[in-house]
């Protein structure tokens, strides 16, 4: 626990700026490279299975340290703990640009996640510690960059690596990251951390992080053996967390009704919405035969009509209320959907730009209630533990959704048509993500 100094609106604005910056880098990222693998391999002499790693390394690191964000940010304060983790995803960004072979870019992007896992919840964590009750008009400044960077990777990665080579993916990030550190130095609010008198669960250490880690790999690479072996670890975890006083992620966070509403919602949108995100720019890329670049920039549609939405969110809660803009996005979600379930009839370039736009207003629109109402329904103490316990509900729901997808994509005939049939199941699970929103709230609190 923490005290921490009050923050002005304006201060609040420019402590919001800093953290955009921080989430931006680190969800970027973790999409930019995907572009660059096939000239890493060639460059690198090594394989493509062992550089694809480049991208896997990166996710594995960031898996361990989001469980542990909540406990740092309690022992050393989340000031400290943010900087230091863009401190290490910077250096690691370096390295990684002189990487010197395959296996040498794979050890420092495992250093890159771990910086990067830590940015997104003790980000969520200083800023709805600093907001307070303003939080609800201003959560969009937080929840912009999971919306709008896995669009801008593909595009910015494209244009790198076509123009200046991929060590471009990591070099160009620098100086943004180093900005981002130097402005974190003196934008984020000072805090006396009283330290955590809980000690470290070294026990649930072992178990959660390597659970999550395993199943998003095994999940991802299609390997029943590592998805069973992460299932298995996560069922210990469970078992363990209720048994010992201070558990690394706090179970008992869920007998909160508002905590559970917005936890299962954040899950199913993660199943449904948000992995699908996954297939529009492979459609883009394997049958439309467009690059990267072109790829990036038409999905920009969604990431403008999420980046509106977003904006307005805090406006749009208090006028409207949780459960009204949740159910309005998921019902925005579906339409925009609706004409990616009809590649197999190649439905007009027009329309798929229109639809994007509106699956866009959706995926803003989704965002903001579960958030606001998730950290103003708890303790301002709790609020660390939460925004870490969040962030792996997400991470489960995305890769449990991502490898449903994919999975559906792969058994069958390669074409437009098996895109449109996978689609017709995110529409599907998406469907499933109306029952918690029916739970909200009709005021922008629990």
């Amino acid at each position: 626990m923490t005290t921490r100094l009050p923050v002005s609106d304006s201060g609040l604005r420019r402590l919001g700026g800093v953290l955009i910056l921080g989430a931006v880098l680190s969800i970027l990222d973790a999409t930019i490279v995907s572009v660059g693998i096939g000239v890493m391999a060639r460059d690198l002499d090594s394989s493509l299975p062992t550089v694809q790693w480049v991208a896997s390394a990166y996710l594995l690191a960031a898996s361990l340290t989001i469980p542990l964000s909540g406990w740092l940010a309690d022992r050393f304060g989340g000031r400290q703990v943010w900087i230091v983790a863009v401190g290490l995803f910077t250096v690691g960004t370096v390295l990684c640009g002189f990487a010197w072979s395959a296996p040498a870019l794979i050890a420092f992007r495992v250093l890159h996640g771990l910086g990067g896992g830590l940015m997104q919840p003790v980000g969520q964590a200083i800023f709805a510690q600093a907001a307070g009750p303003r939080l609800g008009r201003m959560i969009g400044v937080v929840t912009l960059p999971a919306t709008v960077a896995p669009v801008l990777g593909p595009m910015l990665g494209g244009a790198l690596v076509q123009d200046l080579g991929w060590r471009w993916l990591f070099f160009g990030i620098v100086p943004f990251g180093v900005a981002t550190l130097l402005l974190a130095v003196r934008v984020l609010p000072r805090e006396k951390p009283t330290g955590a008198r809980d000690p470290l669960d070294v026990r649930g250490l072992l178990l959660l992080p390597p659970g999550l880690g395993a199943l998003g790999y095994g999940l991802g690479e299609g390997s029943t053996t590592f998805a069973i072996a992460g299932a298995v670890l996560l069922i210990a975890y469970a078992w363990h967390a209720r048994r010992v006083p201070a558990p690394l992620l706090d179970l008992r966070l869920f007998a909160h009704k508002a905590f559970t509403v917005a936890s299962a919602s954040t899950f199913l949108l993660g199943a449904s919405l948000y992995s699908s995100m996954l297939l529009l720019p492979l459609y883009y890329q394997q049958i439309q035969h467009t690059s990267a670049l072109a790829a990036g920039l038409l999905l920009a549609p969604q990431a403008l009509g999420s980046a509106v939405v977003l904006i307005a969110g805090g406006k749009l809660l208090d006028r409207f209320g949780s459960r009204t803009v949740m159910l309005t996005g998921i019902a925005l979600s579906l339409v925009g959907t609706i004409a990616f379930t009809q590649l197999g009839d190649s439905p007009s370039p027009t329309l798929l730009t229109v639809s994007l736009l509106i699956r866009g207003f959706g995926l803003g629109a989704t965002t903001t209630p579960g958030m606001t109402m998730l950290y103003t329904s708890l303790e301002r103490s709790q609020i660390p533990r939460a925004a870490s316990a969040i962030n792996v509900v997400n991470r489960i729901g995305g890769s449990l959704g991502t490898a449903l997808l994919v999975a559906v994509l792969h058994a069958q005939p390669p074409g437009p048509a098996a895109f449109g049939t996978t689609f017709t199941w995110a529409l599907g699970l998406s469907l499933l993500s109306f029952i918690p929103a029916l739970f909200f709230p009709k005021g922008t609190r629990a």
